[in-house]
């Protein structure tokens, strides 16, 4: 079938399943349960998921502020939000330090430059050796202080540095977050999305070859259904492994979605992506599967690839489109293969069911 009618399949047993857990747990439906339950049955959280299995195998439900405290910790939109908030205060607050610091020190220089004009004029009137002992003192001991004011500053601005710089850390670790799937590490369909729309633009005004992969493990229903969510993450890790092995430089590799893979390949004619391709296909094929709860060999996992490449003036959703039809044509021509968009399997529609 087409690449909507598969994901309608696909996303309507997720649907089933957090309506199940939903009855089975006797849960207000409302829309906030229902993500919840939807982003379990995905498995595109594993951090939620060990959450909500901690607590069931604890105490065999969730209370309300169980779902509060979930829904809040991984889903919320303002979750995100509130941390880089947070990480941006701590940076106004350290900046209003130093520069307190730094007024401190300026009023300290400005005391010290007047020492020295007094010091200038006393030396001129001074009538002894006593009178020019104790000048000199001042002076040495203004010194001091000017030298010890400057040490505090040094050391306050040196740890200022390193606390913004640990900062900077925190804000790049929580962008990255939002742009990565936390399951397999790849980058989201969010960035994705960003990644694809910036290189056709790259693309446009270079006059370079874009081209797009977008990969399906093979019956991966049939994994979940007869395996279990957990044995299918391994396998979303296994392939996630396989594609960032094969991909270098500026291209990207993505979770587009389920089961679907992306990779951005900019600067890559049709020929070289569709080595890629193969590579990422044989590097998934070459590894057996181990259920890792009782170490059974469940085979070898297979993936069906599409590839294509930007024409000249059309959009990225065209792109997308085009390799989406290569890769159901693998799946037609019997799966574990690569089709790009010159191949002769490939036909502008199709109805015939695949999975």
């Amino acid at each position: 079938m087409s690449g909507h009618s598969d994901e309608h399949e696909r996303t309507l047993a997720f649907a089933e399943i957090a309506l199940g857990q939903i009855k089975a747990l006797r849960q207000p439906a409302i829309p906030r349960n229902y993500e919840i339950w939807y982003t379990y049955a995905t498995g595109y959280n594993p951090s939620l998921n060990q959450t909500i299995n901690e607590s069931l195998a604890e105490r065999g439900t969730l209370s309300a502020k169980d779902l509060d405290d979930i829904y809040n910790t991984f889903l919320s939109p303002a979750r995100l939000t509130d941390r880089i908030d947070s990480v941006g205060a701590k940076v106004v607050d350290e900046i209003e330090q130093v520069m307190a610091m730094i007024e401190a020190a300026v009023g300290t220089t400005s005391s010290y430059t007047e020492s020295l004009a007094n010091v200038s004029d006393k030396l001129g009137s001074a009538a002894d050796r006593d009178a020019l002992r104790a000048i000199i003192e001042g002076l040495v001991c203004s010194t001091r202080e000017m030298e010890q004011t400057n040490h505090s500053l040094e050391n306050r601005l040196k740890a200022s540095k390193q606390e913004i710089n640990q900062l900077q850390e925190n804000l790049e670790t929580v962008r990255n977050e939002s742009l990565t799937d936390p399951l397999t590490g790849l980058a989201n369909r969010k960035y994705f999305d960003q990644v694809l729309e910036n290189a056709v633009l790259e693309s446009r005004s270079s006059d370079e070859s874009l081209s797009l992969l977008l990969t399906d493990i093979d019956h991966f229903k049939k994994f979940n259904d007869t395996y279990g969510h957990l044995t299918g993450d391994q396998v979303l890790r296994l392939v996630a492994q396989a594609v960032k092995q094969n991909v270098k430089g500026q291209d990207l590799a993505a979770r587009y979605g389920g089961e679907e893979f992306a990779v951005v390949l900019p600067n890559t004619p049709l020929r070289q992506a569709l080595t890629v391709a193969d590579h990422i296909r044989r590097g998934v094929v070459s590894k057996e599967l181990i259920k890792r709860s009782t170490g059974e060999n469940l085979g070898r996992v297979t993936i069906s690839v599409g590839v294509a490449i930007l024409h000249k003036g059309e959009p990225a959703s065209a792109l997308i489109e085009r390799a989406d039809a290569c890769l159901y044509a693998a799946k037609r021509a019997g799966r574990n293969r690569v089709v790009c968009e010159v191949d002769p399997e490939v036909t502008p529609t199709c109805e015939t069911q695949v999975a």
